[in-house]
């Protein structure tokens, strides 16, 4: 609509008279019109310059991530076993490809063969190199664009051309999928109604000013009528339109929404849309898992615990078979406070065979000499126990229950049906999250923290980390269900994860962040993904997500408020010849110096405002009725105030050089 208003306040600069012959002399209105046209382009210019800026920002990170992305030779293995060179670009879904060391991994996909480095700086920017093998959710999965530092690797590719990680990233930070969001969408209606009402007003001034113009005429003589008239030119209807349309919110709208995504790009993390960084700020629930989150993650063997009648120099040689193949931390501590503790191995003939972690065993371990060597969750030990025809001694919920009150995570360890005692692992709560929880509590958000361990650690590590809830001896599928359980309520839910068992939960919860370092299932059903794989940065997205629904509520109560300032300063100055002179409490010396004077204001007021807009409104931790006084109180009464100092001194500087 500006836009518009500048052609045409541009055409009657150039014929005054174009629309209608109106008072005054021809060259004065040409100056005032042309004026008028002048501030209305800049209006339009740096409306566009504030959405141009958080482009721009946009943009260059998608140059930075094309550079990454280069059409590559690759090794194609085919169907009969040989390799062919071909193009990066022509490998599809379903393809195997050779790597050796040096090599550019051509498209996102699994390891199925070998084990080696990859640096993955050019995505995560961290360079420490990452180990990729087969046979994990974690470590198999390959972003194209990285590079193999050593050994080989054979991958078996898992996204068709242009359908890649870094495609997805590349088309979402230059905006191509930028829609708008429920919350713009709301406030676009609002801001229309507002045009219309505004519009309804300025259409009815000239019917009016004729009305009262031709009362003017016969009680107070011509030269106060055409004054009068004067008002009422299509370019001074135009500016008074646009001084009292809410221009400025209209105008940084979208550079709200993309500076958001923009700040969530500066942690490192890549969202698939401004809808997802929006939904952050509406959270009313994370779901966090402990080990990784709240935790430091490696857990370490710190003590073994016999029971059943077992000494420490028996639990020491069971735990070290049942870890023999365990590659994790935990499992490599095991391995070494067993050998410092003495316990030694036969293991010059077959070493056995390793049996996995897994998710609904909750338990890994040793198949060797005929022997099953088992360490795991308690309750799951028990179970296995039992199924071979063993019985569980007290002593071992005794140790259990030890190490629980020690905010510790206890695994037991048995040989066959025969349970040996339990493993003290140690962990160890991030510093500061309770501090932090503290403050997402005071902004109405619930805490619930999710982990394997039993009833006793997990309380024990909730009341040490300061979350609202928590949920011991959690499955997969315990995450879908607490989700659905909290929407039903009527609550948005954000999750980690990083796993394919994570991805039903995922796709389910309101904001969900994959780790990079995840499967590729996982990072197709999150609506963001974490480059730094570091779980902890959805309490910071949270953050980002409030600052943004902060930041747009302030310019809305600000840029409305200023809207009622400007009506109320310019209108009495329009009909100050009928009689409403005294309603012009500023004094404003003419209405066509009161019009222009607010034009001014709305233009110069975008580019004060875009350092905000694109940086945000400064975070506090409150509640939404506190925000919301403090929203009306600085942003409401400022945009009260605000306009008509400034129209003041505007006015002031325009009369002094004689353009009234």
């Amino acid at each position: 609509m500006v836009w518009l208003g500048t052609i045409v306040t541009a055409l009657v600069t150039i014929d005054p008279h174009l629309f209608g012959t109106i008072a005054g002399e021809r060259g004065q209105q040409r100056l005032l019109n042309g004026i008028i046209t002048l501030i209305l382009f800049f209006t339009v210019l740096f409306a566009n310059f504030a959405e141009a800026i958080a482009e721009g920002r946009g943009k260059a990170q998608a140059d930075a991530l094309r550079s990454t992305r280069s059409d590559t030779m690759a090794r194609k293995i085919l169907a009969d076993g040989s390799i062919e060179s071909v193009s990066s670009t022509s490998l599809g879904r379903g393809d195997r490809v050779k790597l050796v060391a040096g090599d550019v991994i051509p498209a996102d996909g699994e390891v199925i063969e070998g084990i080696g480095s990859v640096d993955e700086s050019a995505i995560t920017g961290e360079s420490a190199p990452v180990l990729k093998q087969p046979g994990t959710d974690i470590a198999s999965s390959v972003t194209g664009g990285t590079r193999l530092l050593s050994d080989e690797l054979t991958v078996r590719i898992a996204q068709d051309p242009g359908q890649g990680f870094i495609d997805r990233m590349i088309s979402l930070v230059e905006g191509a999928e930028r829609t708008k969001t429920p919350n713009e969408i709301a406030l676009t209606v609002l801001l229309a109604v507002l045009t219309q009402v505004f519009l309804i007003v300025v259409a009815t001034i000239p019917s009016i000013g004729n009305y009262i113009a031709s009362f003017l005429d016969t009680s107070l003589g011509p030269a106060v009528a055409d004054t009068f008239r004067a008002g009422s030119s299509i370019a001074i209807l135009i500016s008074l339109l646009v001084a009292l349309i809410p221009t400025t919110i209209g105008g940084l709208l979208s550079a709200i929404g993309i500076a958001g995504m923009d700040r969530v790009a500066q942690f490192n993390v890549i969202a698939t849309s401004g809808r997802a960084v929006e939904a952050c700020g509406d959270v009313n629930t994370l779901l966090l898992d402990k080990t990784g989150t709240i935790t430091l993650g490696n857990r370490l063997a710190d003590e073994f615990i016999p029971a059943n009648g077992h000494n420490l120099e028996e639990l020491a040689r069971v735990c070290l078979a049942a870890s023999l193949f365990d590659e994790t931390p935990e499992g490599r501590s095991i391995v070494a406070l067993a050998r410092n503790l003495g316990a030694n191995l036969d293991i010059d003939g077959q070493p056995g065979e390793g049996v996995p972690f897994s998710a609904r065993t909750r338990m890994s371990g040793t198949d060797r000499d005929g022997e099953e060597y088992r360490k795991g969750a308690v309750e799951a030990i028990k179970g296995f126990v039992r199924s071979r025809g063993g019985s569980v001694p007290a002593s071992l919920d005794q140790a259990r229950e030890r190490v629980s009150r020690l905010g510790g995570t206890p695994l037991a360890v048995c040989r066959g049906n025969d349970i040996y005692g339990v493993i003290y692992l140690k962990d160890i709560v991030k510093p500061g999250l309770k501090e932090r929880f503290d403050q997402l509590r005071r902004m109405g958000v619930r805490t619930i923290m999710l982990t394997g361990d039993n009833q006793i650690t997990a309380s024990v590590i909730a009341a040490e980390a300061g979350v609202d809830d928590f949920i011991a001896e959690a499955t997969p599928e315990d995450k879908i269900e607490v989700i659905r359980r909290e929407q039903s309520q009527g609550k948005l839910v954000a999750m980690t994860g990083d796993g394919t068992n994570d991805a039903p939960a995922l796709a389910q919860a309101n904001v969900g962040v994959a780790m990079n370092s995840g499967t590729q299932a996982a990072k197709e059903a999150a609506n963001m993904v974490d480059l730094d794989s570091d779980p902890t940065k959805l309490i910071d997205l949270v953050t980002i997500g409030k600052q943004l629904l902060i930041t747009r509520g302030a310019l809305t109560t600000f840029s409305v408020a200023n809207d009622i300032a400007k009506y109320f300063a310019i209108i009495p100055t329009i009909f100050a010849a009928a009689g409403i002179g005294p309603l012009n409490i500023m004094g404003l010396k003419s209405a066509q110096s009161a019009i222009v004077s607010a034009l001014i204001y709305n233009a110069l007021i975008i580019p004060v405002l875009i350092p905000l807009a694109l940086k945000g409104v400064q975070f506090r931790p409150l509640t939404a009725d506190q925000l919301l006084r403090r929203n009306i109180l600085i942003y409401g009464v400022g945009g009260m105030i605000a306009p008509f100092i400034a129209i003041k001194i505007i006015d002031e500087i325009i009369s002094a050089i004689g353009l009234r």
